[in-house]
C-alpha cells in the first residue's frame, strides 16, 4: 500500500473531514475518499470514472501530457526495439524480464499449451458461418471454464498460473479458428517450431493443400503489434476484467467479459472504424470536405484514428506503429493504393494544421495498426479479435495482481439517483 503523511481537508455544511493523500512512484497525486461515505453520508460523483482511482497497480502507467508509456517502468518504445512479444508477456506478468533460462522455459510453457482441446472444434460448428469472429471469441473463452476444469481455483497460485499460460497460449489459435470458420477454410494447428506471431499469421493464411512460409517483416510486424497492445492501464476492457474479478469469478470467464468490452467501437473496434472511415472519404480529392466536417460542432462526423482520450500527445505507440507500416507497405509493394493515399494526406494534414495540432489531435496507434493488418490480407472484422488476443496477457496480468491485493472488495459503483422518491402502488382499476 502506499504511504501517506498528508491529508485534503473537505467541508460540508460546516464539518470537516481530513481525507489522506497518496503519492505514487509517478503521476498525480491520489485522495483517498474509502470513508466518506461512511464518515459524511456523501458519495462522489465520477461518471466513466475518469478522475477515480479503483486500485493499486505496478503494471503500466501512462503520462498523457508527455506521450509516455511504461510496462513495469520500461518505454515502450525500448521495448519495440530491443524485446518481442513473448518476453513482454513475461514481464508483464511477473514484474521483471527474464533470464535467458526464465525465458526458454516460459516459451517452452506457452508453445506446448498453443493447441485447444479437441471437442472445442465442435463448439465452433454451434456458430453461424457468418458470425463475427469477436462474437465467436466470447463463446469460445467463456467455455473454456468447461474444458479445464483444473485451473479455476483463484485461490491456487499454481491453478492461477495454468491458466494465465493456457489464454495466451491458445487466444491466438482461437481467434485463427474464429477467422477460418467465418470465411469457410479448415482449420490450422499450431507448429511449435515457429514463434508466437508467426505461429498465428501461419494458422489464419495457411491452407491443407501448400506451404505456407512466413515472411520475417510481416512477423516483426505483428509481433510489435501485439507488444503494443499487450497493456494500456486502466482502460474500459481491464476495468471489465477486474470487476468481474473481484466477484471471485473464474479466469477464462473475466476475459471472456473483457473481450466483450474491447468489441466497442469506441474502444477495440477503433482500428475497424479507422479504416472504414479512410473507405468513406475514398479520395485525397474528397479530404478538404471531410476536414471541413471534422472541425465543424454542428456535423456528427469525427476523424477516427486522432487523438486519444489520455494521451495528449503523439501516442507514443503510434511512432513505433508507423515504423512497421512503412516496412511492411514497402515489403508487399503497396504504394499506389487509394485508402493509403488518402491516410498519408490525412497523416500530413494532422501533423500540420493549426487545428488538429492545437487541439493535439496526432495520428494515433488505431490509424496505423488498421493499415498494416489490411495490407497483411486480414479483413476488418479481424481487427478487434488481433487486439483481444493481444490484450490477453495485459488483463491476465492486472487479475493476478488484483487477486493478490489485501485491499480487494467486489466492485461496487454508487450512484447519483434521480428516479421517483418513494410512491405507493395504485391497483390497475384505478390508474
Amino acid at each position: 500500500m502506499a504511504e501517506t503523511n498528508r491529508t485534503a481537508t473537505l467541508n460540508i455544511d460546516g464539518k470537516s473531514y481530513d481525507l489522506p493523500i497518496f503519492s505514487p512512484t509517478v503521476g498525480p497525486d491520489v485522495i483517498d475518499i474509502r470513508k466518506l461515505y461512511s464518515d459524511a453520508d456523501v458519495f462522489t460523483y465520477d461518471p466513466g470514472f475518469t478522475s477515480t482511482a479503483a486500485c493499486e497497480s505496478a503494471i503500466t502507467f501512462i503520462d498523457g501530457d508527455k506521450g509516455q508509456l511504461l510496462y513495469r517502468g520500461y518505454p515502450i518504445e525500448q521495448l519495440a526495439e530491443k524485446s518481442h512479444f513473448l518476453e513482454v508477456c513475461y514481464l508483464l506478468l511477473n514484474g521483471s524480464l527474464p533470464t535467458a533460462a526464465q525465458m526458454d522455459n516460459f516459451e517452452g510453457r506457452v508453445t506446448r499449451h498453443t493447441m485447444v482441446h479437441e471437442q472445442m472444434h465442435y463448439f465452433f460448428r454451434g456458430f453461424r458461418r457468418d458470425s463475427h469472429p469477436m462474437a465467436t471469441m466470447v463463446g469460445v473463452v467463456g467455455a473454456m471454464s468447461a474444458f479445464y476444469h483444473d485451473s479455476l481455483d483463484i485461490n491456487d497460485p499454481w491453478q492461477r498460473e495454468v491458466a494465465a499460460i493456457r489464454m495466451i497460449a491458445k487466444l491466438p489459435t482461437i481467434a485463427a479458428m474464429a477467422y477460418k470458420y467465418s470465411i469457410g477454410q479448415p482449420f490450422v494447428y499450431p507448429q511449435n517450431d515457429l514463434d508466437y506471431a508467426s505461429n498465428f499469421l501461419r494458422m489464419c493464411f495457411a491452407v491443407p493443400a501448400e506451404d505456407y512460409k512466413v515472411s520475417p517483416v510481416l512477423a516483426k510486424a505483428m509481433d510489435r503489434i501485439m507488444m503494443l497492445h499487450a497493456d494500456h492501464e486502466q482502460n474500459a476492457s481491464t476495468s471489465t476484467v477486474r470487476l468481474a474479478g473481484s466477484s471471485g469469478a473464474n479466469p477464462f470467464a473475466c476475459v471472456a467479459a473483457g473481450i466483450a468490452c474491447l468489441w466497442g467501437p469506441a474502444h477495440g473496434g477503433a482500428n475497424q472504424a479507422c479504416l472504414e472511415m479512410l473507405r468513406e472519404i475514398g479520395t485525397v480529392e474528397r479530404i478538404p470536405e471531410y476536414i471541413a466536417r471534422a472541425k465543424d460542432k454542428n456535423d456528427p462526423f469525427r476523424l477516427m484514428g486522432f487523438g486519444h482520450r489520455v494521451y495528449k500527445n503523439f501516442d507514443p505507440r503510434a511512432k513505433v506503429m508507423k515504423e512497421s507500416a512503412d516496412e511492411v507497405l514497402d515489403l508487399l509493394g503497396i504504394h499506389d493504393n487509394e485508402t493509403l493515399r488518402v491516410a498519408k494526406e490525412l497523416e500530413r494534414i494532422a501533423l500540420e494544421d493549426d487545428y488538429f495540432v492545437s487541439k493535439k489531435l496526432y495520428p494515433n496507434v488505431d490509424f496505423y495498426s488498421g493499415i498494416i493488418l489490411e495490407a497483411m490480407g486480414f479483413p476488418t472484422a479481424m481487427f478487434t479479435p488481433i487486439f483481444a488476443l493481444s490484450r490477453t496477457v495485459g488483463w491476465i496480468s492486472q487479475w493476478k495482481e488484483m487477486i493478490g491485493d489485501p485491499a480487494l472488495k467486489i466492485g461496487r459503483p454508487r450512484q447519483l439517483y434521480i428516479g421517483e422518491a418513494a410512491r405507493d402502488y395504485t391497483p390497475v382499476e384505478s390508474r
